[in-house]
């Protein structure tokens, strides 16, 4: 048994997630730009709340990593290494972008997902991932344009998540995407942590950073995604 709390602040999304061995207890979620550093700490008051446990109960700390707004990251984080250190519990770092393609995989098992990121104008952060769960191609800021991901688009459906979708769509338009609803969650970090926390996966609380991908290159979309 584990009882984990769970943060994402990754995007607008304020969330915190409680689970017991992967069993959601309580959530909590405010979509409020700037929110964070206002609510985060409300919101993890809330959820032990009403859970019925204490801050003292908790057997680990886990928080969305990366990528996504540098401002909401470094609160999260800072907020996951603090309890971490202060509670004495090990600390859970989760990829942001696979967590919204388990999303997907929740909904429509063995899927082609391609998690997306807001970045500023026509650029995202994006991974790509298998039916299996696979990386195929690794977390990395791209620009979209009318060609973007057309080798995999041209053999199969792709289920595009994040909250990039909307713009994405304006240039997207070929009749294998798929533009799902789904947004960053701490459930699903919860999800994931418990996963971790049985294989002991933790992160050193003194020099785990969030995974912001702030070097950018430009990225053109691949004419054979699986060559070297």
């Amino acid at each position: 048994m584990a009882l984990i709390l769970s943060l994402e602040t990754s995007t607008d999304n304020c969330g915190v997630a409680l689970h017991q061995s992967g069993e959601l207890l309580a959530s909590r979620l405010v979509q409020e730009a700037g929110a964070h550093s206002k609510m985060l700490p409300e919101l993890i008051d809330q959820v032990m709340i009403q859970s019925g446990h204490r801050m003292e109960d908790l057997d680990a700390v886990a928080v969305s990593e990366g990528p996504g707004s540098y401002t909401g990251l470094r609160i999260g984080v800072s907020t996951a290494k603090g309890l971490a250190f202060a509670l004495g519990i090990p600390l859970i770092g989760i990829n942001t972008l696979y967590a919204l393609a388990k999303q997907a995989w929740n909904e429509i098992p063995s899927i082609l997902v391609i998690s997306m990121l807001d970045a500023r104008r026509m650029e995202v952060y994006r991974e790509i991932f298998g039916t299996n769960g696979e990386v195929l191609d690794p977390s990395a800021p791209e620009i979209l344009d009318e060609n973007s991901f057309l080798p995999w688009l041209s053999k199969s459906k792709v289920y595009f998540v994040g909250n990039a979708n909307q713009k994405a769509q304006e240039v997207i338009t070929h009749p294998n995407a798929v533009f799902l609803d789904l947004l960053p969650n701490a459930n699903t970090v919860g999800e994931l942590a418990w996963e971790k926390f049985k294989q002991q996966k933790f992160e050193d609380v003194a020099y785990f950073t969030p995974n912001y991908l702030k070097e950018f290159r430009v990225l053109k979309s691949k004419k054979n995604p699986f060559a070297s």
